[in-house]
Order: structure tokens, then sequence, then C-alpha cells
């Protein structure tokens, strides 16, 4: 369905965007596809050298970032949990009056 170089450039883009998901979006594909790419078109050589140009604080900022976006859905969740549980104890105390 997708050519050669197609795979070839969803891999590239997936490196230098530092997420498979990331890239997927933007291609308008499924991130398990270009993850399937990544595995037949990897080269230890090709990740040395994306890995060597950035420098300490870019690659912190790319650390952080992926941090970020883990923390992002977890925060989220506490919400949510937060917000349920609140309105419970509501009902509760409006049965005990």
């Amino acid at each position: 369905m997708f050519d050669e170089t197609f795979r070839k450039m969803a891999v590239e883009l997936s490196y230098a965007k530092g997420s498979v998901q990331e890239a997927a979006y933007e291609l308008g594909i499924d991130s398990s596809r270009i993850t399937k790419w990544r595995q037949t078109h990897k080269s230890p050589v090709q990740l040395t050298t994306t890995a060597s140009r950035l420098t300490q604080e870019q690659q912190l900022i790319r650390r952080l970032q992926k941090k970020l976006k883990e923390a992002d859905p977890e925060r989220d969740i506490l919400k949510k949990a937060v917000s349920i549980f609140s309105k419970g104890a509501r009902k509760s105390e409006m049965v005990r009056v």
C-alpha cells in the first residue's frame, strides 16, 4: 500500500519528532505501522547520529517533553476522579441532613 520511499520518510519523521504517535498523526496513519517500519529500517548509525546532533540541553528538553506527555493524561484522570468523588461526597452529605 505504501511505497518504500514513504516508509523511510515516515521512519525518519518519527525519529525527528521523537515520537511515533506524533509522526503517525501528522501523516494520518496508524502508529503501529510506523513502529513496524522502524524495526525493519532501524539503523544504529542513524540513531547515534540523530542523538549526537542534539546538545545536552536539547536532549534534556526532549526527555522532559516526553515525561510531560505521559503526565498530562494521568493528571486528567486524577482530576476526573476527584470530581467524581467530590460529587459522591456531596450527595452523601445531603442524605444525612
